[in-house]
């Protein structure tokens, strides 16, 4: 779509997250002309889809220098990990995505746990395994319930609470011997559970200034209550009422300039989006784990509360411009919630018919994000596990919710699967309103 600023955009990604990137985008006062790799067809009414895949770096790059985009903005963590920003600041194009080394942080629980014990920033204990054998000795010699993890890139399947020595053994060897999740799984931590309330804070940082954004939780059972599978997460509400201003601070304080500062000593610089999944404690916040980009379906919850311009909040993240202004929020509380295909997340159905979107997009005050769709014979169809974030924002938590459910109710696919009680905790915290 042509715009009237000059600035070429590219953003990589095509799931839920990266709609919600380019939807804050095109709202600029800039109007940039977007495109985004691969894309999908929500993003399509907002930016040119363009049919590269994200870790197709080379295709990528190609892209960017003949089309002359200004900025890429890096949605999914595997082209980070694969060092696409790297290669990007070799040829001086301006990138918000950190470099494969400070990717790390997500790409490899182990290191994380490393520069954690170095920073000393909490954290649950944990050992690492690399056999099978050890690692179910090891489980044998704990108490339960334990968390184990798988050390690399899993999209959100990797980590499994066992309760049980049966749990514990039978996760051990679907990761580690079976393979089930490839070379991620081949090593493995072993960690101790926390209790408390789960939370994601985010911060947007330029390798100098760190920006907190609202805190945010997801809710990543499959279904309602915390019960069933762990998923990539079935929805999202920000902000969170028992994350007040003071706890912000201190999570900035405590954990995000910590991490960056052992990171420099370490001679890496990190610049982009900056994860940390918390668990609040009853002695304070102690990082689960950090991921190297918006969390998913985090980002459809946070980003439409954003008052500032995403075009230049990039762009200062991009040329280490970042100040404290570039972040502002509107007023209210935004929810998003996922619907995801029949047999998610072990072994999701696709291409089935998708009726209602159309008219759940057109609602004022509502996103429908689409996550996971195609379009086949002319009809918009289910292409992944998650196939949409339904995003509501209003005054208060309670009335978000009501407003997102009201849409969630119109898109319709068989087998749709969705939680009922996104937010609805908090809500109740709230007392139906989220000041």
């Amino acid at each position: 779509m042509p715009g009237s600023s000059g600035i070429r955009i590219l953003v990589v990604g095509g799931g839920g997250r990266e709609h919600a990137i380019v939807w804050s985008l095109a709202r600029s006062v800039h109007r940039p002309t977007i495109s985004c790799a691969p894309g999908n067809p929500g993003i399509a009414a907002l930016a040119r889809c363009v049919p590269i895949s994200a870790d197709d770096l080379d295709g990528l790059i190609r892209f960017i220098r003949s089309e002359g985009i200004t900025l890429t903005v890096v949605g999914p963590e595997k082209p980070l990990a694969l060092g696409l920003a790297d290669r990007l600041r070799a040829i001086r194009c301006p990138v918000v995505g950190p470099s494969a080394a400070a990717a790390r942080i997500e790409s490899s629980k182990s290191f994380a746990k490393e520069v954690m014990a170095r920073a000393k920033i909490p954290t649950a204990s944990a050992e690492v395994f690399e056999e099978t054998g050890r690692a179910i000795e090891y489980v044998r010699s704990r108490p339960l319930p334990l968390v184990i993890k798988a050390d690399g890139l899993a999209q959100g399947k990797g980590v499994v609470i066992a309760h049980s020595l049966d749990d514990a053994t039978r996760t051990i060897e679907h990761f580690m011997t079976r393979g089930a999740l490839g070379e991620a799984g081949r090593r493995v931590l072993i960690e101790q559970f926390l209790t408390g309330e789960e939370v994601t804070c985010m911060a947007v940082t330029d390798g100098r200034t760190v920006v907190p954004l609202a805190a945010a939780q997801d809710h990543k059972q499959l279904l309602d209550g915390g019960r069933g599978p762990n998923t990539g997460g079935m929805g999202a509400y920000a902000p969170v009422p028992f994350v007040p201003p003071a706890l912000l601070a201190r999570v900035t304080r405590e954990v995000f300039h910590p991490l960056l500062d052992e990171l420099n000593r370490m001679g890496i610089e990190y610049q982009g989006v900056l994860y940390a999944g918390l668990m609040l404690c009853r002695d304070g916040p102690s990082v689960l784990e950090f991921n190297c980009r918006f969390g998913d379906p985090e980002a459809q919850a946070v980003l439409p509360l954003l008052a500032s311009d995403a075009v230049d909040l990039f762009d200062a993240l991009a040329h280490a411009r970042l100040t404290a202004g570039h972040v502002r929020w509107r007023e209210g509380s935004g929810v998003c919630v996922v619907l995801a295909s029949e047999g998610y997340p072990d072994s999701p159905v696709t291409g089935r018919p998708v009726t209602g979107a159309d008219e759940a997009a057109a609602i004022d005050g509502v996103q429908l994000f689409h996550a996971g769709t195609a379009i086949k014979q002319g009809m918009l169809v289910t292409q992944g596990g998650r196939v949409f974030g339904v995003a509501a924002q209003a005054a208060t938590l309670q009335a978000a919710r009501e407003q997102a459910y009201r849409v969630v109710d119109l898109v319709q696919f068989d087998g749709k699967q969705f939680r009922r009680d996104i937010g609805a905790h908090a809500a109740q915290v709230a007392g139906g309103d989220d000041h």
